[in-house]
């Protein structure tokens, strides 16, 4: 049987609850919808780690952050820890990203052939989080301005990223489709929105008024926990109450970036339908974690609530597995496996992995339940874990209290069930198990001794000579377009798609 293609189209801080094939929700989304009512939806998707590095490095390798040092946005990601694009190579497949994938370190590529993009955000270790100083708060951390100038904007920076990362991607399909051979593809296409700052052009702007924008629960910042008040302080909106308009600003944009990225969605397929990929390609659609936006007062990601921890999750592969969804928890970190055994392969049996394939979910047959979380950056003094399975959440630390939540009959979690003594075996039984699996004292040195390594290393980098890590998308001129060592009628009819006949 003919290998089918894999496209993995991912968008960066998607909030799974917010987007209407999950629920009500006014955020327009007409090709991914369409997907969704033709593929299987996991209703219970979630990033292993809420922020951009640690999430992406769990998501391509299929180990948990611990156990790759994927600890914070500067984390140092080994060129030694296997990926699903290493695995996909040994298969057979070629492998190109086109666009973010967040990797820090001199290797840029872990297992892709190509890169057709450069990274938006940098690949040295300069976002370090420092536990030795807990109560210092550094320049490069987030802050309000995102929301406080929310609106609509004719050109960013992201957009000029996203533009590019959609054109390369759908060349790349082009390119495919007019080479000789059979040999199948994966491509990973990795844009930015609708990651803040929230602006996005008018023509996205104006497909929402500010009528349609339902506003956030913003409880009294005393009443949050002890993680909540510190994320506050590290984006600088302790006591300093936001506008109402700039918040309704904000996640306005926010539904327009969403229509954004379902619009560039619409031209991959459109291009898979033009080059007649369509029925030979499994479509997914995830991303790296979600965005708070004002929910509990909160925002961008950093938490294990479901705002920031629930990802969009879709495999559309029309003939080959029946539209459903799937109400169990998964996680990102189950996509290695799941692209392994789609592309007819096995994991090797001697190499470490965390995640699960998805395949007897995607069949219909069921499969695990059950995720793992481990966050180790930005607000954290220590480790903050999480495990979700059933109905519930348990959210694990040894410095602040943890935390009980049914996310079955409590999906916006405001009722926290620590306390409840008809939830106290529950819940002893969740911290007995944390207990068992992470041993903190041992992942907390191991944080604070590459924390201290990499501030020194790039403090140390910044002097002298600059040799930049970012990755440099390789462009050989000489091959493009037409030049006279290549004959002209011959590169003619073969850059054709449709190839004409030929003797016309």
């Amino acid at each position: 049987m003919k290998r089918k293609n894999i496209l993995f189209i991912m968008a960066d801080q998607m909030a799974a609850p917010m987007l209407p094939f999950y629920g009500p929700s006014p955020i327009k989304l007409p090709n991914l919808s369409r997907l969704a009512a033709e593929g299987v939806v996991f209703d219970a998707a979630y990033c292993n780690s809420p922020l951009c590095a640690p999430s992406r490095f769990t998501l391509v390798s299929g180990q948990l952050p611990s156990k790759i040092g994927a600890y914070d946005n500067a984390a140092d990601f080994p060129a030694d820890v296997p990926t699903y694009a290493h695995y996909l190579r040994r298969l057979g497949y070629r492998t190109a990203l086109s666009g973010k994938m967040h990797f820090c370190g001199p290797d840029q590529l872990h297992g892709y052939e190509e890169r057709l993009t450069s990274d938006i955000y940098p690949a040295d270790y300069g976002w370090s989080v420092n536990w030795d100083e807990p109560d210092v708060r550094p320049t490069w951390y987030h802050n309000m301005s995102s929301v406080l100038q929310a609106g609509p904007c004719v050109r960013t920076n992201q957009l000029d990223f996203d533009e590019e990362v959609v054109f390369k991607a759908q060349q790349y399909l082009f390119d495919h489709i007019r080479e000789d051979g059979d040999q199948p593809f994966c491509l990973t296409v990795s844009m930015t929105h609708p990651h803040d700052p929230y602006t996005i052009p008018k023509p996205f702007w104006d497909m929402y008024d500010d009528a349609d924008i339902p506003l956030p629960t913003t409880p009294a910042q005393t009443e949050l926990d002890p993680h909540s008040q510190r994320l506050l302080k590290v984006y600088d909106l302790w006591d300093k109450p936001l506008p109402v308009d700039k918040i309704r600003d904000a996640r306005r944009a926010y539904f327009g970036a969403c229509s954004y990225i379902d619009s560039n969605v619409g031209k991959l397929l459109q291009t898979l339908e033009e080059t007649g990929l369509i029925d030979d390609t499994i479509i997914v659609f995830s991303g790296d974690h979600g965005d708070m936006l004002g929910e509990r007062g909160l925002w961008y990601k950093m938490h294990w609530f479901e705002m920031a921890a629930r990802v969009p999750l879709l495999i559309s592969a029309p003939g080959q597995f029946g539209a459903g969804r799937v109400s169990a928890a998964v996680s990102t970190a189950d996509l290695l496996p799941t692209f392994v055994e789609l592309a007819g392969g096995t994991l090797e049996a001697n190499l470490p992995m965390d995640g699960r394939s998805l395949v007897s979910h995607l069949q219909g047959q069921g499969g695990h339940d059950e995720v793992f979380g481990e966050y180790m950056a930005e607000g954290t003094i220590s480790p903050l874990m999480m495990i979700r399975r059933g109905a519930y959440k348990f959210i694990y630390s040894e410095d602040d209290p943890c935390l009980l939540f049914d996310v079955h009959n409590d999906p916006r979690e405001q009722e926290e069930l620590s306390q409840s003594p008809q939830y106290r075996q529950l819940f002893d039984d969740f911290l007995a198990e944390a207990r068992a699996k992470w041993n903190i004292p041992v992942i907390h040195q191991q944080v604070l001794d590459s924390q201290r390594r990499r501030r020194f290393v790039a403090d140390a980098l910044t002097i002298g000579k600059l040799k930049s890590w970012d990755h440099q998308p390789l462009v050989d001129a000489s091959q493009q377009y037409m030049r006279n060592h290549i004959d002209l009628d011959d590169l003619e009819r073969k850059a054709r798609y449709p190839q004409p006949c030929q003797n016309q």
